[in-house]
């Protein structure tokens, strides 16, 4: 079912795409589902149409389970299909920081999780004769200045106390100018949208039921659970499980108090020097990363980076170029075929949040907070998430907890963050405009003064004007233009909204006021 006409974003000259599309979700035909129309049961019912709830409702599915999963807009459209999809272990410089803050156990047992997850999806991919690229490749953190040759030092030393497998090295397969590089063996990659589309039809296979544009907003507790749609049907079942990117619900647990957005970029480009194999990321900021994929049998390299708080910092234009010359220095690129930006929520302790959504609620789970790792983050909590259900032992349940608290380092993030919000929340409120609508160009947006007041516009490629009220939905923090993505994004809490006010990522349920 594949088409191989040419992407819609593929430019001859060598210049960034127009629109930010993901090159995983290019040539290839998901099945579409219509939107929930009426009240039904089921044994669980799985918010999250990403890794999460698709692989979580696989294998409850295989259980024997009746399952429903709910997508508020289309399937593998958020996160999951605007990843890199790397399968790994190797999460930046971690290991160190946990053993810092939760002990050697806790640090053994993350990364044990993370290579469990990783020889689930190579055990399927081989079991189910899954074609999506899986390729089993090593993984590399490389820093180019003494000070992160140092911090490598102390990653290393990390693996050797945790027994994992891995080297410090002077050199790497790819030709940079570096200090030194720490590579984690036998780690992979995939096409996560080809992987999960086969998940997708056994999920069907074995009586699953999926909708989408189906928006789930509320849980019902008094009796048996269930969730609300924002239609005003409901879905009851035994157990629920939040796998959305940002709990669907949240209740009085304040998930937005103890994690915040951030935001990253990546290009695919066709290079004039040829790819070493294997996946790379820096130790330094601003982040890069490398990887490659296939296009047309054709090699494409990944590159990635340019981390920021959502709604804060530069035009976010500027992080596109900013990997696009990187990728010059580095490999020459002859084309840019795709461009597109990503979404993570980055934890109080930087582990994510996998379990019960507060104490003694055994009915209602969540999944959250992968810090940009979410192919085997994802995986991980869709198989903690199923034992849960089943009520199976699992050595992982403590260790992702989602009430857990250290007071070092979640104390000293707790205030950043939230004083971070506040600093925006004031910041929005008093900022002056001196902009008008029809004083924009084509395909511009930005703040300005309408009727008098504080308002978002952008004027699209025929000359339309739309105007809506930057105020968030969430808890009234003003919203900045993502110049790059032409959304408009709070720097507060993440929620995203189009161009014309819809939501595209939580917390915020309702969309921005039109104005126009």
């Amino acid at each position: 079912m594949e088409d191989i006409s040419v992407p819609q974003n593929h430019h001859k000259e060598k210049k960034l795409p127009t629109f930010p599309e993901p090159y995983w979700r290019d040539f290839i035909d998901l099945p579409a589902f219509t939107s929930l129309q009426e009240d039904i049961k089921a044994d669980a019912v799985i918010v999250g149409g990403g890794i999460t709830g698709i692989t979580a409702a696989y294998l409850l599915a295989s259980e024997g389970l009746q399952v429903v999963l709910l997508e508020a807009s289309k399937l593998l459209n958020g996160t999951t299909g605007h990843t890199t999809a790397k399968i790994t272990a190797q999460h930046h410089l971690i290991y160190d920081e946990i053993i810092s803050h939760m002990g050697k156990s806790k640090a053994r047992l993350y990364y044990e999780a993370n290579m469990d997850a990783l020889a689930f999806i190579r055990k399927t991919v081989q079991d189910q004769h899954i074609d999506c690229d899986f390729s089993d490749e090593d993984a590399y953190i490389y820093a180019t200045t003494d000070q992160y040759a140092r911090k490598l030092e102390k990653e290393y030393k990390a693996y050797q106390n945790l027994n994992i497998n891995g080297e410090l090295k002077d050199k790497m397969p790819l030709d940079l100018n570096i200090k030194k590089a720490l590579v984690m063996k036998d780690q992979a990659q995939f096409h996560p949208i080809h992987y999960l589309a086969h998940l997708i039809q056994v999920i069907l296979d074995k009586g699953g039921r999926i909708y989408e544009s189906t928006v789930g907003v509320n849980v019902d507790n008094r009796d048996q659970p269930a969730v609300l749609t924002s239609d005003g049907h409901r879905v009851t079942a035994d157990h629920i499980l939040s796998c959305s990117h940002y709990p669907f619900y949240d209740g009085l647990h304040f998930y937005f108090t103890r994690m915040y957005a951030d935001r990253s970029y990546i290009i695919a480009a066709k290079t004039d020097r040829e790819f070493p194999g294997g996946m790379y990321i820096n130790a330094e900021n601003p982040p890069r990363s490398l990887r490659s994929a296939k296009l047309n049998g054709e090699n494409l390299i990944l590159i990635g980076g340019e981390s920021h708080k959502t709604g804060q910092g530069k035009d976010t234009l500027e992080h596109y170029k900013a990997l696009e010359s990187f990728g010059q220095e580095t490999l020459g690129i002859k084309d840019v075929v795709y461009r597109w930006s990503a979404q993570d929520l980055i934890t109080l302790d930087k582990v994510p949040y996998i379990g019960e959504m507060s104490p003694g609620e055994q009915n209602l789970l969540v999944a959250t907070g992968y810090r940009k790792w979410g192919m085997t983050n994802g995986t991980v909590a869709a198989l903690l998430l199923r034992d849960i259900v089943l009520k199976r032992e699992n050595p992982y349940q403590k260790l992702f907890e989602p009430s857990r608290f250290y007071a070092d380092p979640s104390l000293k993030e707790f205030f950043s963050i939230n004083g971070d919000v506040a600093k925006h929340l004031v910041k929005g409120k008093f900022q002056l405009f001196h902009k008008n609508a029809e004083d924009l160009a084509n395909d511009e947006g930005g703040v300005v003064t309408y009727k008098g007041e504080r308002a978002g516009a952008y004027k699209d490629d025929k000359g339309q004007v739309h105007i809506v009220d930057t105020t968030c939905t969430h808890l009234g923090c003003e919203t900045e233009w993502n110049h790059g993505d032409r959304t408009w994004d709070c720097p507060c809490h993440g929620s995203r909204f189009s161009y014309t006010g819809e939501v595209i990522e939580g917390p915020a349920e309702k969309p921005l006021k039109r104005m126009d």
